[in-house]
């Protein structure tokens, strides 16, 4: 299912935007952008030819199609035991603008919301739209304790939120139950709304397991607003799907009205509403058999990347990106990058506050979701212009 042959440069070159292969000159190959190089899974191709074949193309409903939703619900109370309602899911054009809408909902002006550093800026930009102000906490590397009295030490009167990215990007650390209850604790004894990022949770490599925020209890819950989408997982970034859960209805309106949904300002396409319900609904061997690529592409790059002097890379428990330490180099992330751009001609994703916080600093973020005969490549030639150094 993901043999090399599957994988279509010529049309990657012409569609894979945002840093990839239609951004960079043809002999360069990009490991930037979190978002694989397969073709996604037949069934979700053939379910929008089926769609389409009917050739209407209506208005759907604002709140979303019913069997997106009851699917969505499904998921979410099977693979993540949390007893969802489909009444208090609904679609958004992505994952990244479920996180600004529930920023917009429950953050005001001068209010503060404490994001993970590091973690994508997408956090910080949903934050700083609502006028309110990122604090950053400093989330160690791999199996590192996380230092939860620091966490509460910087819950303050004007604290309204902690946003959990899990899995996180860009380190791959998956948190742990423990974890997770300290966390929900915290948010519990200052009244404060959970935002859980869980786009990555499919993409955990065993033997970890993953753990959904909102399934802690009814008390945590409450609290929780869960965020997904469907780019990771089954490689739809360009159809724009993703979804937010709330559990209870003040919170689920709350959000509803925030996104514009009503007044057809903003919404999810039918088609991608389609294809998404035919990821949760026919695609689980193929996230299965993905899953398994993915493992055995993470081996050889974090393999790939310790054998080069000066760096240190920790395999991460989930995401498909590596986040590799530099500092040994003696190079900055900056400088790595155009060294790697210029003369191994592989783009990389540089660790710069304005990715993903100050916490990034001496690191550079590979995805390695591609073939094992690309990603080969890719790591002789980030190897061989390293150690000319």
């Amino acid at each position: 299912m993901f043999d090399p042959a599957l994988i279509d440069l010529p049309i990657l070159r012409r569609r894979a935007y945002n840093l990839r292969w239609a951004t960079v000159p043809a002999d360069v190959i990009p490991l930037t952008a979190a978002d694989p190089d397969m073709p996604c899974a037949p069934e979700i191709a053939e379910a929008i030819a089926r769609f389409a074949r009917e050739r209407y193309f209506s208005y759907g409903p604002p709140e979303g199609m019913p069997e997106f939703r009851e699917s969505m619900a499904a998921y979410f109370q099977t693979r993540r035991q949390i007893p969802a309602s489909p009444g208090w899911i609904f679609p958004v054009d992505s994952a990244a603008f479920g996180i600004y809408i529930t920023c917009k909902a429950f953050l005001s002006a001068g209010d503060e919301a404490i994001v993970f550093d590091p973690v994508d800026f997408l956090f910080r930009y949903g934050i700083e739209a609502a006028e309110a102000r990122a604090v950053p906490f400093a989330i160690p590397p791999g199996e590192a304790p996380v230092d939860f009295g620091r966490l509460e030490q910087l819950i303050g009167k004007r604290t309204r939120m902690i946003c959990l990215c899990n899995p996180l990007n860009p380190t791959g650390k998956v948190f742990t139950r423990q974890e997770l209850q300290q966390v929900a604790e915290l948010a519990v004894k200052y009244d404060l709304i959970i935002l859980s990022d869980e786009i990555w949770s499919d993409i955990v490599y065993s033997p970890n397991a993953y753990i959904s925020m909102a399934s802690l209890g009814k008390e945590v819950r409450d609290r929780t607003i869960t965020v997904t989408g469907f780019s990771k997982s089954y490689g739809l970034a360009g159809l724009r799907i993703g979804a937010v859960m709330a559990s209870c209805r003040e919170h689920y309106n709350l959000l509803f009205n925030t996104s514009l949904h009503k007044s057809t300002v903003h919404g999810a396409n039918l088609l991608s509403q389609v294809a998404a319900t035919a990821a949760l609904t026919e695609c689980g061997d193929w996230l299965h058999d993905f899953l398994q690529h993915l493992q055995r592409m993470r081996d050889l790059c974090v393999n790939s990347l310790n054998r080069i002097e000066g760096v240190r890379c920790l395999a991460p428990a989930g995401c498909y990106v590596a986040f590799p330490d530099i500092t040994g180099t003696g190079l900055s992330p900056g400088e790595m990058q155009e060294l790697l751009f210029n003369e191994a001609r592989v783009a990389v994703v540089p660790g710069l506050p304005e990715w993903f916080g100050d916490g990034a600093n001496g690191h550079i973020r590979l995805s390695f979701a591609t073939s094992a005969e690309i990603l080969t490549q890719a790591m002789e030639r980030i190897t061989n212009t390293i150690q000319r150094l």
